[in-house]
């Protein structure tokens, strides 16, 4: 392993004991929803971690359409394993905030629907990915990644514009979070963005490894 591999696993083990601490003992139990609450401070990390994963394939599918490098679609391609699986924890935590809270586990709630809908065009970028190969494949998978980015705006602001049932934590007046509460969320969400970084690390490491086993293979039965 090498030593900041190392410096970053240690990092985040520290960041997830804190941030475990600070969810559980350190913020308060909040006076309607109770326990329940609890489950924010993960889920809304996840979502607002999924939105820069899901802008890092944009950019990435950006840059390789324009340079032809691999590195930048192995980027995207690294990066939308990571947010499909921060987007699909984030439906997930969401449906267990919402059984006790609303009464139910899914609603087609604007923001709910919007996010469902996010999870499923990046669903489908991973899909068209694995269905060709070479070139071709990177550079239809690329186009899909631009486009799917319109999916971001379109979550953030539907429990804003089209007035569901979802609530809206952070406004411009900052109403809905004491200072303990506050806190706890800034740092799980460091700890989101750190294992984001890892996660894509060490998964762009793995797809390029791949890319160059892949053209010694080609080479050799050439």
């Amino acid at each position: 392993m090498r030593r900041t591999d190392a410096l970053w696993i240690g990092c985040l083990s520290v960041l997830m004991l804190l941030s475990l601490w600070m969810v559980f003992l350190y913020a308060p139990t909040e006076r309607i929803m109770g326990q329940v609450q609890r489950i924010f401070y993960f889920h809304v990390s996840l979502s607002f971690v999924s939105f820069l994963a899901f802008a890092v394939v944009f950019l990435g599918s950006l840059q390789y359409l324009r340079t032809g490098r691999e590195f930048w679609d192995e980027l995207a391609a690294a990066s939308a394993e990571i947010g499909v699986l921060f987007n699909g924890l984030v439906i997930v935590t969401g449906s267990i905030w919402a059984r006790p809270t609303w009464g139910v586990w899914w609603t087609w709630d604007p923001q709910l629907t919007a996010t469902l809908i996010m999870q499923l065009m990046y669903m489908a970028y991973m899909a068209l990915r694995a269905s060709a190969e070479g070139e071709r494949q990177a550079r239809l998978a690329a186009v899909l990644g631009i486009v799917s980015l319109v999916n971001v705006p379109l979550v953030f602001f539907s429990a804003r514009l089209l007035r569901g049932i979802s609530p809206v934590i952070f406004t411009r007046r900052g109403r809905g979070l004491e200072p303990a509460m506050l806190e706890t969320f800034l740092v799980s969400l460091v700890t989101m963005l750190v294992l984001y970084f890892v996660l894509t690390r060490v998964r762009l490491r793995l797809g390029l490894a791949a890319a160059a086993v892949a053209r010694l293979r080609a080479e050799t039965l050439a």
